[in-house]
């Protein structure tokens, strides 16, 4: 989304940029921190190749962290003909829950119908030409035939229930503030993943830790976020610490352009002009709306809206997240959730529960990514494929890198496709896969408890003299078990809770400034916790946070103002959100 705004430079160059300048080379590059570049690093780093990443901003900056938090199988894509994207995407969903316990939890999920039949005509059509035509509400026949598809790819490896439906009257008693015109709501199971960021993270590090094992053998595994891509030369690429302004020049023999919607400026950018990508923006608010939270009972509500787009209603935590839209996204502009957006989503709620009202005093987070999709000269947004593919660029002369571009893709295949693209990069290199990654936990979700009584049971284990259930639970739930590593570092020094927040302490910033590369005080807000999304930054907090990390990064009272006015300006223009009193 291009929050990657300079200020001053820190005190010495950064670890990880260091990291780079020192050995500037690899057999790859990947170019882009979302989830899939993120994903095939890790998945090279575990064959043992010698593989560097570099992001422009954040790692899972950009639509991987603008992301609806779903991973689902997607029923809608039955209607676009795309059944092996389907297949894949019910198996991957049932594999992430398993290898990512920690962060993906099953998710119920309710669709309200108001008709029998209808779109019972159209949708052979759509189906057939992908164009929309005046919008038809999809009747139970419908709704019915997809979900008894969708359940027959969910058979392979999955204990997730079949989909159950429900009468007008059992519906509302379900669900009371339902519109009572609804005739029936069917029910299904998907999975959602409530920390997108801290997946991506614990991603990253297990290929980090992959690559620093097998160091002996060769492989070599460095990532580095805010560093960009300047250009490419005579097989060279160079590349610019976007905090500290650094240039340096950086040779791999395969570069692999990860960079979603911006795939074909990065492809620019290395001398090899593409057409490749066409993405969507997606906006989403979050409500502080325990009336609309009540309503929900627990699971999503997914429907279609009156325009025939898919949306959604679904609770995290106690909060309300709704979204999302999918229009033609114009890449020279910031994607940011605007107010005809916003009266979009108000509309939506009002369809589905006629007598909640939202305002604008209740939404506490808004947030837009552009979807990496590709190009769609002639086809409406709704009916894009979601699909993947991956364009190999001939290198322009003697020197030069491969270029494999990655186009399409989504949060629940992120496994499948790094696995079917770090292949390609194999087959580039003349090496040969070693390891799966079907079966291998990521990060925190090793050994991770399989039941609510196995939680409470982890959390009294790793209890302690300062740290109680309450604080235990909160690290379980950020870090997975690797909450027994931070609880380490934590018990290694002097520790106490932040007055502004009791959900963070000064050793546990530490922790995350030495371990998990914050370059902005935002990133803490946005990616590190929750805190950004749950409405819950105050100026105190902006500057607590800036004194506590000032130290270990290196900060001085110039920087430590600039992170502060950084974060208020990144909160209020990209996440509708004013902060106010930022004097301490």
């Amino acid at each position: 989304m291009g929050h990657t705004t300079n200020t001053p430079s820190a005190a010495g160059e950064r670890a990880s940029a260091a990291a780079l300048r020192k050995r500037p080379q690899a057999r790859v590059l990947i170019i882009g921190g979302g989830i899939n570049g993120v994903g095939t690093f890790r998945d090279l780093a575990l064959q043992g190749v010698d593989v560097a990443l570099v992001e422009r901003g954040d790692f899972c900056q950009g639509a991987s962290g603008a992301s609806s938090h779903m991973i689902h199988g997607g029923i809608r894509y039955l209607e676009n003909g795309e059944f092996r994207l389907v297949r894949e995407s019910v198996v991957e969903r049932n594999r992430l829950l398993k290898i990512a316990p920690h962060y993906v939890k099953p998710l119920q999920t309710t669709i309200p119908i108001f008709s029998t039949f209808s779109g019972v005509l159209s949708a052979p059509l759509r189906f057939l030409t992908h164009k929309q035509g005046k919008p038809k509400e999809r009747g139970a026949f419908l709704i019915k035939l997809g979900l008894s598809l969708y359940d027959s790819f969910s058979r392979a490896g999955g204990s997730v229930p079949r989909h159950q439906f429900r009468g007008r009257e059992a519906a509302l008693a379900e669900l009371p503030a339902l519109d009572p015109r609804v005739k029936y709501t069917a029910t299904y199971f998907d999975a959602s993943v409530h920390n997108p960021e801290r997946l991506t993270l614990d991603v990253l590090q297990d290929g980090a830790k992959a690559g620093a094992l097998g160091a002996l053998s060769g492989g070599s595994a460095r990532a580095a976020n805010y560093v960009s891509l300047v250009s490419m030369s005579d097989g060279e690429a160079r590349l610019r610490d976007e905090l500290t302004g650094g240039e340096f020049t950086f040779r791999a023999d395969v570069i692999v352009n990860t960079t979603g919607a911006w795939v074909d400026l990065t492809n620019n950018a290395l001398g090899q002009p593409s057409s490749f990508m066409g993405g969507t923006k997606g906006s989403h608010i979050v409500l502080d709306h325990p009336e609309l939270l009540a309503a929900c009972n627990g699971r999503e509500i997914f429907f279609e809206h009156t325009d025939g787009r898919i949306v959604l209603i679904y609770p995290m935590g106690d909060r309300v997240l709704v979204g999302t839209t999918d229009v033609d996204a114009n890449m020279a502009e910031d994607a940011v959730c605007t107010e005809q957006e916003i009266d979009y989503f108000f509309e939506l709620v009002g369809h589905v529960f006629p007598t909640i009202t939202v305002d604008h005093s209740q939404i506490v987070y808004s947030f837009s990514g552009v979807r990496p999709l590709p190009r769609h000269d002639d086809t409406q947004p709704g009916f894009v494929s979601r699909d993947y593919r991956i364009e190999r660029n001939v290198p322009a002369g003697p020197g030069s890198a491969v270029v494999l571009s990655l186009v399409g893709g989504k949060w629940t295949t992120f496994r499948a496709l790094a696995e079917h693209l770090s292949n390609e990069v194999l087959a580039e290199l003349g090496m040969e896969r070693k390891v799966s990654t079907a079966k291998l936990a990521i990060g925190g979700g090793a050994a991770f408890p399989s039941t609510e009584e196995g939680e409470q049971d982890w959390i009294k284990r790793h209890m302690s003299p300062g740290f109680g259930a309450e604080r235990v639970a909160g690290l379980l739930a950020r870090y997975g078990t690797r909450a027994e590593e931070v609880l380490g570092y934590l018990r290694a020094g002097h520790d106490e809770l932040l007055r502004s927040t009791h959900e963070l302490s000064v050793r546990e910033l530490q922790y995350m400034a030495e371990h998990e590369q914050i370059g902005h005080l935002v990133d803490v807000l946005i990616r590190r916790t929750s805190l950004a999304f749950r409405g819950l930054v105050t100026g105190e907090l902006l500057n607590e946070l800036a004194a506590v990390l000032a130290a270990p990064l290196g900060w001085d009272e110039a920087r430590k103002a600039a992170e502060i006015g950084h974060a208020r300006d990144v909160l209020q223009h990209f996440h509708g959100v004013t902060v106010h009193s930022l004097v301490s």
